[in-house]
Protein backbone atom coordinates (compact mmCIF):
# COMPACT_ATOMS: atom_id res chain seq x y z
CA UNK A 1 0.00 0.00 0.00
CA UNK A 2 3.07 2.48 0.87
CA UNK A 3 4.59 1.62 -2.29
CA UNK A 4 1.51 1.91 -3.86
CA UNK A 5 1.39 5.63 -2.67
CA UNK A 6 4.60 6.73 -3.14
CA UNK A 7 4.41 5.48 -6.86
CA UNK A 8 1.35 7.58 -7.40
CA UNK A 9 2.47 10.65 -5.55
CA UNK A 10 5.75 10.26 -7.93
CA UNK A 11 3.92 9.85 -10.76
CA UNK A 12 1.47 13.28 -10.06
CA UNK A 13 4.79 15.07 -9.86
CA UNK A 14 6.39 14.40 -12.91
CA UNK A 15 2.96 14.85 -14.37
CA UNK A 16 2.97 18.55 -12.97
CA UNK A 17 6.46 19.05 -13.74
CA UNK A 18 5.17 18.10 -17.50
CA UNK A 19 2.22 20.12 -17.24
CA UNK A 20 3.69 23.19 -15.46
CA UNK A 21 6.64 23.15 -18.25
CA UNK A 22 4.04 22.87 -20.79
CA UNK A 23 2.07 26.03 -19.99
CA UNK A 24 5.40 27.94 -19.28
CA UNK A 25 6.36 26.99 -22.86
CA UNK A 26 3.13 27.97 -24.34
CA UNK A 27 3.03 31.56 -22.34
CA UNK A 28 6.36 32.22 -23.70
CA UNK A 29 5.11 31.29 -26.68
CA UNK A 30 2.32 33.65 -26.93
CA UNK A 31 3.95 36.69 -25.17
CA UNK A 32 6.73 36.30 -28.61
CA UNK A 33 3.80 36.28 -30.86
CA UNK A 34 1.78 39.06 -29.25
CA UNK A 35 4.70 41.32 -28.92
CA UNK A 36 5.02 44.65 -26.84
CA UNK A 37 4.66 44.44 -23.06
CA UNK A 38 3.00 40.93 -23.41
CA UNK A 39 6.08 39.19 -21.90
CA UNK A 40 5.17 40.71 -18.51
CA UNK A 41 2.30 38.14 -18.26
CA UNK A 42 4.55 35.67 -19.56
CA UNK A 43 6.94 35.67 -17.27
CA UNK A 44 4.66 35.69 -14.18
CA UNK A 45 2.80 32.52 -16.10
CA UNK A 46 6.42 31.06 -16.31
CA UNK A 47 7.08 31.69 -12.55
CA UNK A 48 4.12 30.31 -11.26
CA UNK A 49 4.72 27.18 -12.99
CA UNK A 50 7.93 26.96 -11.30
CA UNK A 51 6.76 26.91 -8.36
CA UNK A 52 3.54 24.24 -9.02
CA UNK A 53 6.00 21.14 -8.27
CA UNK A 54 7.33 22.64 -5.06
CA UNK A 55 3.63 22.97 -3.42
CA UNK A 56 3.11 19.22 -5.10
CA UNK A 57 5.83 18.02 -3.35
CA UNK A 58 4.62 19.19 -0.17
CA UNK A 59 1.19 18.04 -0.09
CA UNK A 60 2.63 14.34 -1.54
CA UNK A 61 4.18 14.06 1.99
CA UNK A 62 0.65 14.09 3.61
CA UNK A 63 1.89 16.28 6.55
CA UNK A 64 0.06 16.29 9.94
CA UNK A 65 -1.99 19.03 11.23
CA UNK A 66 0.86 19.56 13.83
CA UNK A 67 3.75 20.18 11.05
CA UNK A 68 1.03 22.45 9.38
CA UNK A 69 0.71 24.57 12.11
CA UNK A 70 4.09 25.24 12.72
CA UNK A 71 4.41 26.30 8.85
CA UNK A 72 1.89 28.66 10.41
CA UNK A 73 3.99 29.84 13.09
CA UNK A 74 7.11 30.38 10.37
CA UNK A 75 5.26 32.14 8.20
CA UNK A 76 3.59 34.13 10.35
CA UNK A 77 7.06 35.46 12.53
CA UNK A 78 8.14 36.03 8.61
CA UNK A 79 5.22 38.32 7.66
CA UNK A 80 5.89 40.00 11.06
CA UNK A 81 9.73 40.55 10.59
CA UNK A 82 8.65 41.82 7.89
CA UNK A 83 6.57 44.56 8.80
CA UNK A 84 8.53 45.44 12.02
CA UNK A 85 11.04 46.35 9.77
CA UNK A 86 8.64 48.28 7.22
CA UNK A 87 10.14 51.92 8.23
CA UNK A 88 14.09 50.79 7.47
CA UNK A 89 14.31 51.01 3.98
CA UNK A 90 15.51 47.41 2.33
CA UNK A 91 16.47 46.43 5.55
CA UNK A 92 14.28 42.56 5.40
CA UNK A 93 14.77 40.26 8.26
CA UNK A 94 11.94 38.46 6.29
CA UNK A 95 14.24 36.02 4.41
CA UNK A 96 16.34 34.55 7.62
CA UNK A 97 13.60 33.68 9.04
CA UNK A 98 12.58 31.74 6.35
CA UNK A 99 16.06 30.01 5.92
CA UNK A 100 16.08 29.00 9.87
CA UNK A 101 12.17 27.26 8.88
CA UNK A 102 14.11 25.80 5.98
CA UNK A 103 16.77 24.18 7.82
CA UNK A 104 14.18 23.17 10.66
CA UNK A 105 11.39 21.83 8.39
CA UNK A 106 12.93 20.64 5.70
CA UNK A 107 13.39 22.42 1.90
CA UNK A 108 9.47 21.62 0.86
CA UNK A 109 8.47 23.55 4.13
CA UNK A 110 11.13 25.51 3.86
CA UNK A 111 9.68 26.93 0.16
CA UNK A 112 6.22 27.00 1.28
CA UNK A 113 7.12 29.13 3.88
CA UNK A 114 9.44 31.65 2.02
CA UNK A 115 6.40 31.42 -0.90
CA UNK A 116 3.47 32.23 1.51
CA UNK A 117 5.44 34.71 3.61
CA UNK A 118 5.87 36.85 0.51
CA UNK A 119 1.70 36.41 -0.72
CA UNK A 120 1.02 37.31 2.98
CA UNK A 121 3.05 40.21 3.59
CA UNK A 122 1.86 41.61 0.18
CA UNK A 123 -1.36 41.83 1.71
CA UNK A 124 0.46 44.36 3.47
CA UNK A 125 2.48 46.70 1.21
CA UNK A 126 0.73 45.67 -2.09
CA UNK A 127 -0.21 43.06 -4.19
CA UNK A 128 1.00 43.68 -8.17
CA UNK A 129 2.38 41.45 -10.91
CA UNK A 130 5.74 41.45 -8.89
CA UNK A 131 4.10 38.64 -6.02
CA UNK A 132 5.28 35.71 -7.87
CA UNK A 133 8.61 36.56 -8.34
CA UNK A 134 8.88 37.58 -4.87
CA UNK A 135 7.24 34.11 -3.90
CA UNK A 136 9.95 32.47 -5.95
CA UNK A 137 12.71 34.36 -4.54
CA UNK A 138 11.63 33.93 -0.77
CA UNK A 139 10.57 30.52 -1.46
CA UNK A 140 13.91 30.04 -3.00
CA UNK A 141 15.42 30.79 0.50
CA UNK A 142 13.85 27.82 2.19
CA UNK A 143 14.61 25.05 -0.37
CA UNK A 144 17.78 26.29 -0.39
CA UNK A 145 18.01 26.13 3.35
CA UNK A 146 16.16 23.19 3.86
CA UNK A 147 18.37 21.29 0.95
CA UNK A 148 21.59 22.07 3.02
CA UNK A 149 20.18 20.74 6.31
CA UNK A 150 19.16 17.69 4.97
CA UNK A 151 22.58 17.10 2.91
CA UNK A 152 23.91 17.57 6.73
CA UNK A 153 24.70 21.20 6.72
CA UNK A 154 24.22 23.27 10.04
CA UNK A 155 22.94 19.73 12.45
CA UNK A 156 23.08 19.77 15.63
CA UNK A 157 21.72 22.45 18.20
CA UNK A 158 23.27 24.08 19.84
CA UNK A 159 25.28 25.38 16.91
CA UNK A 160 29.01 25.49 16.81
CA UNK A 161 30.70 29.29 17.10
CA UNK A 162 31.94 28.42 13.49
CA UNK A 163 28.98 27.27 12.32
CA UNK A 164 26.41 30.22 13.15
CA UNK A 165 29.48 32.32 11.21
CA UNK A 166 28.97 30.33 8.35
CA UNK A 167 25.18 30.35 8.45
CA UNK A 168 25.30 33.79 8.70
CA UNK A 169 27.82 34.67 5.92
CA UNK A 170 26.14 32.18 3.67
CA UNK A 171 22.66 33.71 4.45
CA UNK A 172 23.50 37.05 3.16
CA UNK A 173 25.42 35.93 0.34
CA UNK A 174 22.45 33.98 -1.04
CA UNK A 175 20.42 37.04 -1.04
CA UNK A 176 22.62 38.66 -2.74
CA UNK A 177 23.65 36.50 -5.49
CA UNK A 178 20.80 34.92 -5.82
CA UNK A 179 17.13 35.99 -4.32
CA UNK A 180 18.41 39.43 -4.76
CA UNK A 181 18.54 39.12 -8.37
CA UNK A 182 15.56 37.10 -9.13
CA UNK A 183 13.73 40.30 -7.62
CA UNK A 184 16.20 42.43 -9.79
CA UNK A 185 14.86 40.33 -12.91
CA UNK A 186 11.23 41.26 -11.95
CA UNK A 187 12.21 45.06 -11.68
CA UNK A 188 13.74 44.52 -15.34
CA UNK A 189 10.35 42.87 -16.84
CA UNK A 190 8.52 45.68 -15.15
CA UNK A 191 9.76 48.54 -15.68
CA UNK A 192 11.81 48.21 -19.11
CA UNK A 193 10.00 49.12 -22.70
CA UNK A 194 12.62 46.90 -24.32
CA UNK A 195 14.99 44.34 -22.90
CA UNK A 196 18.51 44.72 -23.90
CA UNK A 197 21.74 44.18 -22.37
CA UNK A 198 22.12 47.55 -21.48
CA UNK A 199 19.28 47.84 -19.83
CA UNK A 200 19.53 44.28 -17.71
CA UNK A 201 22.92 45.64 -17.09
CA UNK A 202 21.62 49.30 -15.57
CA UNK A 203 19.04 47.38 -13.49
CA UNK A 204 20.54 44.40 -11.78
CA UNK A 205 23.36 47.31 -11.11
CA UNK A 206 21.01 49.44 -9.47
CA UNK A 207 19.71 46.55 -7.41
CA UNK A 208 22.79 45.52 -6.08
CA UNK A 209 23.09 48.44 -3.09
CA UNK A 210 19.73 47.01 -2.17
CA UNK A 211 20.24 43.65 -2.22
CA UNK A 212 23.51 44.68 -0.21
CA UNK A 213 21.34 45.88 2.41
CA UNK A 214 18.83 43.00 2.44
CA UNK A 215 21.90 40.43 2.47
CA UNK A 216 23.48 42.48 5.59
CA UNK A 217 19.88 42.12 7.64
CA UNK A 218 19.66 38.75 6.39
CA UNK A 219 22.79 38.00 8.01
CA UNK A 220 22.74 39.97 11.31
CA UNK A 221 19.12 38.26 11.94
CA UNK A 222 20.53 34.98 11.80
CA UNK A 223 23.65 35.36 13.83
CA UNK A 224 21.35 36.79 16.56
CA UNK A 225 17.69 34.54 16.32
CA UNK A 226 18.40 31.41 14.46
CA UNK A 227 20.24 29.21 17.12
CA UNK A 228 17.31 30.14 19.23
CA UNK A 229 14.57 29.19 16.70
CA UNK A 230 16.12 25.96 15.97
CA UNK A 231 16.39 24.92 19.28
CA UNK A 232 12.75 25.32 19.64
CA UNK A 233 11.45 23.66 16.26
CA UNK A 234 14.01 20.74 17.34
CA UNK A 235 11.95 20.54 21.13
CA UNK A 236 8.64 20.64 19.14
CA UNK A 237 9.56 17.88 16.82
CA UNK A 238 10.84 15.85 19.18
CA UNK A 239 7.73 16.22 21.54
CA UNK A 240 4.99 15.58 18.92
CA UNK A 241 7.06 13.24 17.03
CA UNK A 242 7.26 15.02 13.74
Amino acid sequence: MRCDRRGRGSALQVLSVIISACVALASIVAGAFLGGRAYIISSAVVVICAMVPFFVRFEERRPGARELAIVAVMCALAVAARAAFAFVPHFKPMAAIIMIAGLGLGPSSGFLVGATSALVSNFIFGQGPWTPWQMMSFGLCGLAFGALSKAGAFKGVPLAWRQRTLLAVSGGAFVICVAGPVLDTSTLFHMMANLTPESAAAVYLAGLPVNCIHGVATAITLALVAEPILERLERIKRKHGI
